[in-house]
């Protein structure tokens, strides 16, 4: 099975996820600028994520997803996760509402991914950041590790 883990990190966590996933998945991790669209050819599963910078994915990950080519990723499953503050946490109401308007960077990205032909095949994911610059909450980097078996399976 041919594997490929997509993702875009500001501070390192969310590269410390896409690593545990490419592991759990046997698969190659790349940062989403140096990604080649030849690279998307002959693919079983395409995993991305990114961090959630005010509610969306960062710039380089906009950059890749718009750079796919329509119906490239034509019977590809993917997948999506991002790394995000824990809203409950801050216990902050305009944030919590904000969230719920706007969501975060997982949501448009399997979004795109599935318009450029990819066949979802697992349930967006977040993963928690403590603070802006984490480090990512304990036990993170393990579910990351069970949600990507989910995804393959």
């Amino acid at each position: 099975m041919k594997v490929l883990v997509v993702y875009d990190s500001m501070y390192g966590n969310t590269e410390q996820i896409a690593k545990a996933i490419g592991s759990a998945c046997k698969a190659s991790v790349l940062h989403a600028s140096e990604v080649k669209v030849d690279q998307l050819r002959d693919l079983d599963v395409l995993i991305v994520g990114s961090a959630t910078q005010a509610f969306q994915p960062l710039k380089a990950m906009k950059t890749f997803l718009k750079e796919i080519p329509q119906g490239a990723l034509k019977t590809v499953k993917v997948a999506s996760f991002d790394t995000r503050m824990d809203i409950a946490a801050e216990n902050n109401r305009l944030l919590t509402v904000m969230a719920k308007l706007f969501g975060y960077a997982a949501d448009p990205i399997l979004s795109s991914l599935v318009r450029k032909g990819g066949v979802r095949t697992a349930p967006c994911e977040g993963f928690i950041v403590n603070d802006k610059e984490g480090p990512l909450k304990d036990g993170e980097i393990e579910r990351a590790l069970m949600w990507a078996k989910q995804v393959i399976s």
